[in-house]
């Protein structure tokens, strides 16, 4: 028996989208694959030359490409961001790019309102930059730990300016999860939760690769997640961003709790074939249909 509760249309609640990828070399490759497999959006990844802050600026040629497909966008930040970077000159880029990355997501809200009303705030998601160790002969010294207080001084300059450029817009910035939180990462996600406009997201297969060591620390936050990378992984040998079904994850219960949050997923693997694999059983599983 199917846990999915149904939209009109026949559409399960959950929300599933894809990533940019890079087999994709234009805006337009990934809106075609999108809509063959009937996915709802896509998250542009900064990571990609073709999606950094000036093309996400040319708003008009995103709002007439999502129009046209009956889709919308994500953004997912660089993720070599590090807004705590020791060096002003450094921070201070990284900041001046979430405030254009959020004032660009502002003007792209209509197509959420179109083509998902009711739905999660848009998201922008972002990584936790580890920042540099020293290595001593007996161990390795985090300077981000060492330096606690200057690394959380940035942390309340970032939410206050967060704060501050999304004002009353539907958006909110997802922290996502990678090979295992930091101690002081940890106790910055909390400062930033604090906030309504940050939120969690949950990559599992990213936690699974890392033996689970973030689940304990996400799970207690559950009424904070709102966003999910889905994609299959294993502890041994660690992989990840495997097809649905090629890996070891809980899938089906990773989803439930995807959709009690009423969360978004983007199927994030990375070809284009483990992503219509990915399709495919959701569609074995009655969990998609097509549009």
């Amino acid at each position: 028996m199917l846990f999915f509760h149904r939209e009109r249309g026949n559409h399960t609640v959950i929300r599933f989208g894809m990533p940019t990828l890079i087999e994709n070399r234009t805006l337009a490759d990934n809106i075609a694959l999108c809509g063959d497999l009937s996915l709802r959006f896509i998250e542009l990844n900064m990571n990609f030359p073709e999606y950094q802050v000036d093309r996400l600026e040319q708003v008009d040629t995103l709002m007439q490409a999502g129009e046209k497909a009956g889709i919308y966008f994500t953004i997912h930040l660089d993720e070599n961001m590090n807004i705590a970077d020791f060096n002003p000159l450094v921070s201070g880029a990284y900041l001046e790019t979430v405030r254009r990355c959020i004032e660009a997501a502002r003007k792209l809200l209509p197509l959420r309102d179109r083509f998902d009303p009711g739905s999660r705030p848009l998201t922008l998601n972002m990584h936790m930059h580890h920042g540099i160790f020293i290595t001593l002969p007996d161990r390795k010294v985090q300077m981000y730990d060492r330096d606690f207080d200057t690394y959380m001084k940035s942390f309340t300059v970032f939410r206050s300016l967060c704060e501050e450029w999304i004002g009353g817009s539907d958006l909110m910035i997802a922290v996502e999860n990678t090979d295992g939180f930091r101690g002081y990462e940890q106790k910055a996600i909390d400062f930033l939760l604090e906030s309504p406009k940050f939120g969690l997201t949950w990559d599992i297969g990213h936690s699974k690769a890392v033996k689970e060591s973030d689940v304990p620390f996400i799970t207690a936050r559950e009424d904070r997640l709102i966003h999910f990378h889905i994609h299959d992984g294993t502890e041994t040998p660690p992989r990840n961003h495997l097809a649905l079904g090629d890996g070891e994850i809980d899938l089906l219960s990773r989803l439930r709790l995807a959709e009690s949050r009423g969360a978004r997923c983007v199927l994030e693997t990375k070809t284009v074939a483990a992503l219509k694999h990915s399709v495919q059983w959701l569609r074995e599983h009655g969990l998609i249909n097509d549009r």
